[in-house]
């Protein structure tokens, strides 16, 4: 199984952190999010890992270079935007994706069970399956419902609202590769959508896991929480070694 992680994005929502420093070395606990997503992958028998980079990309290849017993683990390669492509045009610039791949982005905290995924992924025959959490959204205010009139009808006291939403975590067969046109900006989204006009079968997978998606402040404040909670579920068998 190969795994593509996306990790070339500017990381705006993250700013000041991410000013002068990429989003994929952003440290949860005193770990890069990028590595401990490495990790996580090993921990699944997964070692071979393409990281997609495009701003500060020299950053993220320097720190590696620096940790060369991690890649006796796995075969790390690299592929290098000029340009942004968008979250699957990106896809267009990776060889060799001849068979079932996996595919997420680069600031997630996870523990999902990659192999169950890609399980559920061939079990149903998907061109494509999407990794899919429930995440509540709390509006912080007292919503209003009124006529035309403007009479109230109703009164919401800070409703809760909850949501199936993507996890940035992506099961791909090889055969989605003929809707990225090599060269044009695509965006993940833009992509599902062709696939439906198109008639293929785009699955979700459904988890509990947890995960945090870390692109704003306070989910990256979250994510720190996370960890410590839970080191044990992001422990790879190799950090009892000092060759990790």
């Amino acid at each position: 199984m190969r795994a593509i992680i996306l990790a070339g994005g500017r990381g705006t929502r993250l700013r000041p952190f991410t000013a002068s420093f990429p989003k994929p070395l952003v440290p949860v606990g005193d770990t890069p999010v990028v590595e401990l997503l490495i990790k996580s992958l090993l921990r699944h028998g997964i070692y071979d890992v393409t990281l997609s980079l495009g701003y500060l990309a020299e950053l993220v290849q320097a720190y590696f270079q620096h940790r060369q017993r991690l890649l006796t683990k796995l075969n790390l390669t690299y592929v290098l935007e000029e340009q942004p492509s968008g979250t699957a045009g990106s896809l267009a610039l990776v060889e060799g994706l001849n068979d079932t791949f996996l595919v997420m982005n680069g600031d997630l905290l996870t523990d999902l069970n990659f192999n169950n995924l890609v399980r559920f992924h061939r079990e149903h025959g998907a061109a494509l399956t999407i990794a899919t959490r429930r995440r509540n959204v709390k509006i912080d205010f007292g919503v209003l419902k009124f006529d035309d009139g403007g009479q109230i009808t109703d009164y919401v006291e800070k409703p809760e609202h909850f949501y199936d939403v993507s996890m940035g975590v992506y099961v791909y067969e090889p055969s989605v590769l003929r809707y990225i046109v090599p060269g044009e900006y695509l965006d993940f989204p833009d992509l599902v959508l062709r696939l439906l006009a198109n008639g293929e079968r785009v699955r979700a997978y459904v988890t509990d896991c947890l995960w945090l998606d870390i692109g704003r402040s306070d989910d990256y404040e979250r994510a720190q929480e996370m960890l410590e909670a839970h080191k044990d579920r992001f422990e790879f068998a190799g950090d009892a070694d000092s060759s990790v």
